[in-house]
């Protein structure tokens, strides 16, 4: 359903407004080097930041400039699942083919909480959601038997996996069964994350590099995994050089030296990237031969 080169797309802001036009353009850019599928107002698309309207309106775009090239998987998540659930009607309506979802930060649910919430936010939507577990930010970690209970809803089609765990992957995979789409959530893992059986990652560096990140998927993807490893190391220094710093501010650094002229600015309480962070960015994009 949902497989390779997905990225988690930063939102450009000028003026303390989302900036459209750019917006528009990076969509674009994204669909015709390759990528697989798109996520706006996630993480790195600093959701936590924008109001609802402006959250709509992102997926809006993304999906009128997308024209059905690439599935658009909106950004629906929140520790209040009553917000959830209306994020979810608003992307349904703007158009989005799925939603991810991520569940329990600040609140620290026990698991049976978060298992009713994914209920109810099944229930409510028809829409396919995936469920999004990243502990780092959330506090609180999904873990297989719970994961294995939701993936049994109707429309629970897959996770990110932003554990950091390799093995959840095989796990997941006998507790969740075969058609359950499992998308790493961290770059530098993808390569092994896919060897153990994921079929792609919802990536902060396809911002910067979509061919090169959808190629490294493609080549896993057709068994090309000599190839792969060359392009892994390629990229590797970016993946970690863009979390040098509070994301995005180096992610949108990144994507004004690759496309002079991109706004970086962020929204409080984030702040730009610094020195050091720029010159770990700058080093990255020259080893992958992007600067």
């Amino acid at each position: 359903m949902f497989s390779g080169s997905i990225p988690a797309l930063v939102t450009p802001f000028s003026g303390g407004r989302v900036a459209e036009d750019t917006f528009r353009e990076l969509v674009e850019w994204q669909i015709s080097d390759g990528s697989n599928a798109l996520v706006p107002c996630g993480t790195t698309g600093e959701s936590a930041t924008m109001s609802a309207a402006e959250q709509r309106r992102v997926i809006e775009l993304t999906v009128e400039v997308s024209g059905g090239r690439a599935p658009v998987i909106a950004g629906c998540g929140s520790n209040n699942v009553d917000h959830a659930i209306e994020y979810l009607h608003a992307a349904k309506e703007v158009g989005a083919d799925a939603a991810l979802i991520v569940m329990g930060y600040y609140n620290r649910p026990s698991q049976a909480g978060m298992i009713a919430a994914f209920k109810a936010l099944s229930q409510a939507s028809a829409l396919p959601i995936i469920v999004y577990n990243i502990p780092g930010r959330a506090v609180v970690d999904i873990s297989v038997e719970t994961l294995a209970e939701i993936a049994k809803l109707p429309n629970i089609v897959g996770v990110k996996d932003a554990t950091g765990n390799l093995g959840r992957v095989t796990a997941q995979r006998l507790a969740c069964g075969q058609g359950f789409v499992q998308l790493s959530g961290n770059d530098e893992t993808a390569l092994a994350f896919n060897a153990m059986g994921g079929v792609g990652c919802i990536s902060v560096t396809a911002n910067v590099a979509p061919k090169l990140c959808s190629q490294f998927q493609a080549a896993m993807r057709e068994g090309r995994w000599d190839e792969a490893l060359n392009l892994q190391d390629k990229l590797y220094p970016l993946h970690t050089a863009l979390f040098t710093d509070a994301s995005p501010g180096p992610v949108k650094y990144a994507l004004s030296r690759v496309r002079p002229g991109f706004p970086t600015d962020v929204r409080l309480p984030l702040v730009g990237p610094s020195e050091a962070s720029r010159s770990a960015v700058d080093a990255a994009l020259e080893h992958a031969g992007l600067a």
